[in-house]
């Protein structure tokens, strides 16, 4: 406890060797940083500006898209001034805010790739209800559903947690999740029952859908045309590569989280830094290359930049 200002820090203590590979850690994030700011903000600004990108599909790209700049902005900048500081710490109340920041776009994620698939299923099996369907009203909702309700679910365990008491000021981790209700002396049992059923409304309800839906897409493309199958294959197969590429990630994090004291501290770190990076890098790439359309103004930029 610090006596002049009664604030609580807790110490990150998942980082390995940071004295030592301090600049080399600093180096590596901050170029992953950029690289995410970068290749998620011109993906975005490819849609904003271009007129035949504004369909929802490609409105629901750029939501995911800005989720990712986000959901690193929450991690990077505390991380990156972890390496080059001598201890790393952060205070109890601004950890409970990144958990808060952390899981409310994480349960984000989920629930954009749903209304993604959603929006993929309307097309491609009832194309003439298309335009009534996903109108600008509905997409602006959705939207707003998306990022509104994990936060507000979210918020509710936070706030209980702020004025625990806590018997451990260690936390196994280089950023604040949910290894933070390790931290209180007495664990609420109502807590950790909300929490799961947080996860089935977030994460396991909507991929449950979006696995129904893309079924659903496969059976009626399987049945119609060369053409339909060719534009399902086209538009399908990105959102399920980042859903199963962001699924593993999280229920990663869900495992080292329960297997706390098993899993060796180096393994973790290594591991926990591909989560903050591979993810947030990988989405613009799917979508940059597997997306036609987003994959064609790439290219001009790329031949305008040659030129140049």
């Amino acid at each position: 406890m610090d006596a002049e200002l009664n604030v609580t820090y807790i110490t990150l203590g998942g980082h390995v060797e940071v004295q030592k590979y301090r600049y080399l850690y600093f180096m590596i994030m901050f170029t992953a940083y950029i690289l995410i700011i970068c290749c998620n903000s011109t993906i975005v600004c490819f849609i904003v500006i271009h007129k035949n990108l504004h369909e929802p599909m490609y409105i629901f790209i750029a939501a995911l898209l800005i989720n990712s700049v986000l959901f690193s902005t929450n991690i990077y900048p505390k991380l990156l001034n972890d390496f080059l500081s001598e201890k790393q710490i952060i205070s109890y109340s601004a950890c409970l805010f990144q958990v808060f920041i952390f899981y409310t776009l994480s349960a984000s994620e989920f629930l954009l790739l749903a209304v993604m698939a959603y929006d993929r299923y309307v097309s491609i099996c009832k194309p003439l209800q298309y335009p009534t369907i996903m109108r600008k009203t509905t997409v602006s909702i959705l939207l707003l559903l998306a990022w509104f309700l994990p936060a507000c679910q979210t918020a509710l365990p936070v706030i209980l947690n702020i004025n625990n008491k806590l018997c451990s000021f260690t936390l196994k981790g280089i950023f604040c999740n949910n290894s933070v209700n390790h931290l209180p002396c007495v664990s609420s049992r109502a807590l950790s029952i909300y929490g799961l059923v947080v996860l089935f409304n977030v994460a396991l309800f909507p991929m449950l859908f979006i696995l129904f839906t893309y079924t659903k897409i496969l059976i009626i493309s399987y049945r119609s045309c060369r053409e339909v199958r060719k534009k399902a294959a086209q538009t399908c197969l990105p959102h399920l590569l980042v859903l199963i590429n962001y699924s593993c990630l999280i229920t990663y994090d869900m495992i080292i989280i329960r297997l706390e004291s098993n899993f060796p501290k180096t393994a973790r770190f290594v591991m926990t830094l591909q989560i903050v990076m591979y993810h947030p890098l990988c989405n613009p790439i799917i979508y940059g290359l597997k997306m036609k359309e987003i994959s064609k103004h790439f290219k001009r930029l790329l031949c305008r930049a040659k030129l140049k």
